[in-house]
């Protein structure tokens, strides 16, 4: 069987679906590595809806869906400009999320939201892709390193009251 992948870009129609992935993609991947108040912390804050709503609207950031067989799968977010979680140059655009559901790991769908967003940071003149990726995300680094990333440098994450350490991962696009 044909396998059949979509990408098409979130709008404010889309709002609580982003919502309800956000949180059960973050709760599958790291509910089993920190405590459940520091989860619930995390959550409540960062996929409460006047945030996603506030991401939405912001001219520098984009949200995609990615749909397998017609059914939602994950998400890629991206970030340009002021919209970026670090302070970086104008050649630069952050990949901030890609989150695939659990059931769907391990098919690609990953490798297709990256290549969606190099597509957009050459569309946008970009010349630097970057990432952070917490330091015990041992899957999510092989696979950005098979992809072409190196590590560059390190920032702190706060998981509830956590202070947690991610790498910074960049590729260069020609």
């Amino acid at each position: 069987m044909k396998m059949t992948i979509n990408i098409r870009q979130c709008t404010f129609e889309d709002l609580y679906k982003l919502q309800e992935l956000s949180s059960e993609t973050f709760n599958e991947t790291f509910k089993h590595q920190n405590s459940p108040e520091n989860m619930n912390a995390y959550l409540e804050k960062a996929f409460n809806l006047k945030q996603l709503e506030k991401e939405l609207s912001n001219v520098f950031s984009q949200f995609y869906f990615v749909y397998f067989h017609n059914e939602i799968a994950g998400y890629l977010k991206i970030n340009t400009n002021d919209a970026q979680s670090e302070e970086m140059d104008d050649d630069s655009l952050e990949i901030e999320r890609i989150y695939i559901k659990s059931k769907f790991q391990k098919l690609g769908l990953g490798k297709h939201l990256l290549d969606k967003a190099v597509e957009l940071a050459i569309a946008k003149n970009k010349k630097i892709i970057w990432l952070g990726v917490w330091e015990k995300n041992e899957n999510a680094i092989a696979f950005y390193k098979r992809m072409g990333f190196v590590q560059t440098g390190i920032h702190s994450f706060y998981m509830g009251d956590e202070e947690q350490t991610d790498f910074i991962m960049r590729k260069t696009l020609i």
